[in-house]
């Protein structure tokens, strides 16, 4: 059996680092500006369903996107602050 062998050309090297340089800012992209359902639901300490439920009936804000939803951070904890006002006083 003959074998033939391919050799992959070098890979081109950057140029050395002078430090003069600044890189430009990374941006995330992945998930960062958005909630999962999952995540929400562990913030606040109720089940999935519940949670659902909250985004379904518009209590918490969220948006469809395709077949999932998503909640937007700032939104979230804009909702989430103004939620504190709204606490009833605990019972003894």
């Amino acid at each position: 059996m003959n074998a033939t062998v391919y050799t992959f050309p070098d890979r081109p090297q950057p140029p050395p680092d002078t430090g003069t340089e600044h890189p430009a800012p990374v941006t995330q992209l992945g998930g960062s500006g958005v909630y999962t359902v999952k995540e929400v639901s562990q913030i606040l300490r109720i089940s999935l369903g519940g949670t659902y439920a909250l985004i379904r009936i518009g209590e918490i804000p969220a948006k469809k996107l395709g077949g999932r939803w998503v909640i937007p951070k700032r939104r979230f904890a804009e909702w989430l602050d103004s939620c504190v006002g709204d606490r009833e006083p605990e019972r003894r």
